[in-house]
């Protein structure tokens, strides 16, 4: 069986002099870089002192499993002479928090809105989404339920 191996380095950078002294004395700020790629800036959620101008772990695992799913829909098109010419998804995401402040996500809805060209099998072109979810790797490795809810319109 073939394997991949991927890496990412996090680096904390909310060190405001005094380190985690105390719950109020650091940012949660931090990166994440690989080399030879942008490094992308990260924060906790603002409802835990976070930096809403920064991604946060919540919104990159949104992000992983948009892009997974779309990355293998766009395979299955191409496959299949679907000729996809716009595709922008709002995933969203439900937390469900315990009294611990520990949670899980409950729920996962990519809402992609998908334009695919004249002569382009419609039916297929939504069948196809159910396909990307079975071999989404992100998806697969979740145990939270993802639903898909994708908006197709052809273009002339």
């Amino acid at each position: 069986m073939k394997s991949h191996g991927y890496s990412i380095t996090t680096t904390w950078t909310g060190n405001t002099g005094s380190g985690t002294a105390s719950y109020d004395a650091y940012e949660r700020s931090h990166e994440f870089g690989a080399p030879g790629k942008p490094t992308i800036p990260g924060s906790s959620s603002p409802a835990y002192r976070g930096d809403a101008n920064r991604y946060n772990p919540e919104e990159m695992l949104l992000g992983a499993v948009s892009a997974c799913h779309m990355l293998w829909y766009l395979h299955f098109c191409s496959e299949n002479r679907v000729v996809v010419t716009s595709y922008t998804d709002k995933a969203e995401g439900k937390l469900r928090m315990h009294p611990n402040g520990s949670g899980e996500f409950q729920s996962i809805t990519l809402k992609p809105v998908i334009e695919i060209a004249a002569g382009s099998d419609e039916r297929l072109a939504r069948m196809l989404h159910d396909d990307a979810a079975r071999m989404c790797f992100i998806a697969r490795s979740l145990r939270c339920d993802i639903e898909h809810m994708p908006q197709i319109s052809v273009t002339n």
